[in-house]
């Protein structure tokens, strides 16, 4: 063969390969509006409304509008700090079910023109989107479509009122990247001055496909969400989770807003026929508005951490809520537990392990270098591997060039073609055998995995099964590192002592003598038992990283072996959820007040004080607000209270309250509730504790 012909040959060759078909879309597949909302990630919810200053999670309707009244209002804060956070927009609630409008609308009186704050003349709306632009994130905007203010709510003429609010937002403010329709719709309210109950037909009262046309027609980048979409789905919960299986594609036409069957959102469906992708909703604190009895209950680190795990590595987008507070500020304590959470994220990802390295397929499309396995470490969204069509079954092989430690694993379908990938695993070349270390199901735009520490030289994903051939864009492979915090100490009621630290691999060293530990001290390797008073404090260290925790003190007087709960009460069973050592659960009784609760300790002790836990459910809990103490030797003769009072501030500061009284020996306690704390009537106690001499 001559030269000529030779490059010839291999020109025609390239030219073949460089033709190969891209692969078919498997429908259904994203909109551009979509592709743009998948983009964004992460963004945060703001819960600022009336309810703020009602301090309530669903106001009536009723309430002045002279209520509304944030004293430091600052928007810009808000934006510095989703900024800060990694976060990509904030959604806020303009108008939530109380019908309070936090801008100047012309379609009611129950908003901001007819509050004293800025004399009328504010616009929260108006402040955001102005702070949105300057810190470059997007706006999104919730509009409640029920009005428990407006009195035509369960009208036709109510619907054209809500259409002219949506209007005005969709007009008057920029681009608007998100709307969200709530799904609670009917129910008692002011309605005026009716103050009664209306219930709506919520598939058809709204008139949805007529509703959504305003923003498809004013913001057609805008995503509409609801449990229904048609955009942008709810998962099916408000705790900061989508589960291992999660299929963007959805039977939309089988929901609408406040559908019974919202847990089948929470999956997805593998034949749906509209791409209708998850958002994964959770407030940073248990309510979605601000209540002051919750500055204690903001999620800590691993919460976060394990949220964004759960929604962004589980092919959500994770949208979190910040309560934002009177002053019209995020609080202090949201603020530093979500840049804790930004700055671990940044460490988790820092090194892509393998980005650049070689990678080997077992199918190739073509043969062609344009879907060559060496796409999904490339780091160039645009480019993807895929077999040819038919094959459903293939691995790619990541050479990392040498013996690598790490602890999670990404990989990416570019969902431009639709989510395909039913089943795959990832194994690891470990002392010359391949290992498996995880399989799961979907992927969709993102998945991560959260690994045991792993060292190997070589990583194989291999896709199991698939709708189609599969198209891998990336595959990252990091490590992370150890999340070193506090440790978490506990004692159960058998006076067995628990200490664990949130991250695997580390070591927790602790003292019972009150002492600092370090690395000398004794380590704890399973719970033991503590028949003894002791001030327990503990660390967690990386034997790694020579890194060390902060302190964590635990105070434990006298073991409650011996402890009983004694009288009777209707849900008896549960009353040993008193001592059990767990704060999370509680015994809480509605019978009128006052309620004994009485205590058998089992020996005669010198008792010097007391410690009180309230109930911490979030909805109704039982909170004891004026009190008395007794002491009694045999549980019959009670003299004179020791202690008597009130636990102020209770209601909006359920934490841990400590009396002290003048010591005395005593073997039986009654602790009496005079009166509760919340309008519910309800007295109850997480936990109960002495001081003893």
């Amino acid at each position: 063969m001559t030269s000529r012909l030779f490059w010839l040959f291999v020109l025609l060759i390239t030219a073949s390969c460089s033709d190969v078909t891209p692969p078919e879309p498997v429908l259904p597949v994203p909109y551009e509006r979509q592709l743009a909302w998948n983009d964004m990630e992460y963004y945060a919810f703001i819960h600022f409304n009336m309810n703020t200053f009602s301090n309530m999670e669903w106001g009536f309707g009723d309430e002045d509008p002279d209520l509304f009244n944030p004293t430091e209002l600052d928007c810009r804060q808000w934006a510095r700090i989703c900024k800060e956070a990694g976060m990509k927009g904030i959604i806020l609630t303009a108008k939530h079910h109380d019908g309070f409008c936090l801008w100047p609308t012309a379609t009611t009186d129950h908003s901001v023109k007819s509050s004293s704050w800025k004399n009328g003349e504010g616009d929260v709306v108006r402040e955001l989107a102005d702070a949105c632009e300057e810190y470059g994130l997007k706006l999104g905007l919730y509009l409640s479509p029920w009005d428990r203010n407006n009195p035509e709510y369960g009208n036709e003429k109510y619907i054209e009122i809500f259409r002219d609010q949506l209007r005005e937002l969709m007009s008057n403010y920029g681009d608007v990247f998100e709307v969200w329709f709530d799904g609670a719709n009917g129910g008692t309210g002011y309605y005026g001055g009716a103050n009664e109950e209306r219930r709506i037909d919520r598939k058809t009262y709204y008139d949805w496909e007529n509703t959504r046309q305003i923003v498809r027609d004013l913001q057609p980048m805008a995503c509409l969400f609801s449990d229904a979409g048609p955009d942008v789905r709810w998962i099916g919960n408000e705790e900061g989770w989508a589960p291992e299986t999660n299929w963007s594609p959805l039977r939309r036409d089988e929901f609408y807003p406040g559908s019974p069957n919202y847990l089948e959102l929470r999956n997805g469906h593998e034949d749906g026929d509209y791409w209708v992708p998850a958002e994964v909703n959770v407030s940073i604190r248990p309510g979605w508005y601000y209540h002051p009895y919750e500055d204690h209950k903001v999620k800590t680190l691993p919460q976060l951490l394990d949220i964004y795990y759960n929604s962004i590595g589980r092919n959500g987008s994770l949208l979190i809520n910040f309560p934002v507070d009177t002053r019209g500020l995020i609080h202090e304590k949201d603020e530093e537990q979500i840049l804790k959470l930004a700055e671990a994220i940044k460490a988790d990802f820092a090194n892509d392990l393998a980005a650049g390295k070689n990678a080997e397929a077992t199918s190739v499309r073509g043969n062609s270098k344009k879907y060559k396995a060496a796409n999904v470490t490339d780091n160039d969204p645009d480019s993807y591997w895929a077999t040819d069509d038919g094959v459903v079954q293939a691995s790619v092989t990541i050479d990392l060039g040498e013996e690598t430690t790490f602890n999670r694993f990404l990989v990416q379908e570019d969902i431009r073609l639709g989510q395909r990938v039913k089943e795959f695993s990832v194994d690891a070349y470990i002392n010359n055998k391949w290992v498996e270390i995880d399989s799961q199901t979907t992927i969709g735009r993102k998945r991560i995995l959260r690994l045991p520490e792993t060292t190997a030289s070589k990583v194989r994903f291999t896709v199991k099964d698939s709708k189609a051939c599969p198209v891998i864009t990336k595959i990252g492979i990091y490590h992370a590192p150890k999340v070193i915090i506090a440790p978490k100490i506990t004692r159960t009621k058998d006076g067995i002592i628990n200490i664990e630290a949130f991250d695997s691999g580390l070591d927790i060293y602790y003292t019972i003598d009150g002492s600092q530990p370090d690395i000398n001290s004794s380590k704890y390797k399973d719970p033991f038992e503590l028949a003894q008073k002791a001030i327990i404090k503990a660390i967690v260290v990386d034997p790694n990283e020579n890194k060390t925790s902060t302190v964590s003190t635990a105070d434990f007087d006298v073991p409650k072996t011996k402890w009983k709960v004694v009288g009777k009460y209707k849900d008896a069973e549960k009353a040993n959820l008193i001592f059990d050592g767990n704060e999370n659960t509680a015994f809480t009784v509605g019978e009128s007040v006052p309620v004994d609760f009485v205590f058998d300790l089992g020996e005669n002790l010198t008792i010097t004080g007391f410690k009180y836990l309230p109930d911490q459910q979030r909805f109704d809990p039982g909170v004891i607000f004026n009190y008395k103490l007794y002491l009694s030797n045999d549980g019959k003769n009670w003299k004179q209270p020791v202690s008597e009072g009130e636990f102020s501030n209770i209601r909006n500061s359920p934490v841990w309250q400590t009396k002290s009284i003048t010591p005395a020996k005593a073997r039986y306690i009654k602790f009496t509730a005079v009166s509760p704390a919340e309008e519910n009537g309800k007295v109850g106690i997480a936990e109960f504790d002495i001081i003893t001499q």
